[in-house]
């Protein structure tokens, strides 16, 4: 039976934030699903990802990298409050807007993503990625940019990690798509390992949800878990046959947890 999509009577604004080495693009699916639930939708393009034509040499922070994060939040109405979603590494882009933004947000919604705590500096959350599920990189690719003053770390996934790793359940079409569209990605690891926490007044104050990709071989399912363990959260909801780009593997399937998560904290 295929899925339909319930329509709300009460229009929300979804701002969609994307994960290493993607865009706004990635959200093609999802974005015209719950615009056409009644809502209105917003996805971002991060520095130096999608169209943004900013530098990778010129970002040093993950302020730097979510500065159009940043400045759209700002420009949010003080009486408008947005359901936030961040995948993957976009879930440090969405803490900071949380941390920035708190009054301006009814709900942040991690979707497979890297989600800090408020005990520890935000790179910790990764660093623990990397010590329970090491897995060899294939063809993606951690390089050194920048000054040898201030070396800095970018990611890139080639078309192994891509199919292995991110894109296994999807469809052929949208492989394809992120091959001639991703753009290599600023780690921010000497940052965040340096970064002050978030803070529980802030932060903390925003009502956190997540959604379990179980399919995902990116980020597993059982650290997805264990983030939500590790913070704790007002929400799990899950996809089980979802892979990392849920959006694109499961569109509808994510647009109706979206949805719901929308309505119960708005």
């Amino acid at each position: 039976m295929e899925l339909e999509i319930s329509i709300s009577n009460q229009q929300k604004h979804f701002v969609l934030v994307h994960g290493a080495c993607h865009g706004a693009w990635c959200w093609y699916k999802l974005k015209p699903l719950l615009e056409s639930a009644g809502h209105s939708v917003t996805a971002v393009d991060l520095s130096a990802s999608g169209i943004n034509t900013k530098s990778l040499l010129d970002i040093y922070t993950l302020e730097d990298y979510a500065e159009p994060l940043m400045e759209l939040m700002a420009a949010i109405p003080p009486d408008e409050k947005v359901v936030l979603v961040g995948h993957s590494y976009g879930g440090y882009s969405l803490a900071l807007a949380m941390e920035n933004y708190p009054e301006k947000i009814s709900v942040a919604v991690f979707l497979a993503a890297l989600m800090p705590d408020i005990e520890h500096p935000p790179y910790y959350v990764r660093e623990q990625y990397l010590e329970r599920f090491p897995r060899p990189d294939l063809d993606r690719k951690f390089s050194l940019y920048g000054s040898p003053e201030e070396p800095r770390t970018m990611m890139s996934h080639g078309p192994k990690s891509l199919s292995t790793f991110l894109y296994q359940l999807c469809s052929t079409e949208d492989l394809e798509l992120a091959k001639l569209l991703i753009r290599p990605s600023p780690l921010l690891k000497e940052d965040l390992s340096k970064a002050k926490k978030f803070s529980a007044e802030r932060y903390g104050s925003v009502t956190r949800a997540y959604i379990v990709c179980g399919q995902d071989k990116a980020v597993e399912a059982d650290f997805q878990l264990w983030l939500v363990e590790n913070i704790g959260v007002a929400e799990v909801r899950a996809i089980k046959d979802a892979d990392h780009m849920a959006m694109l593997s499961k569109p509808k399937e994510l647009c109706q947890c979206l949805l719901e998560i929308a309505d119960k904290y708005i």
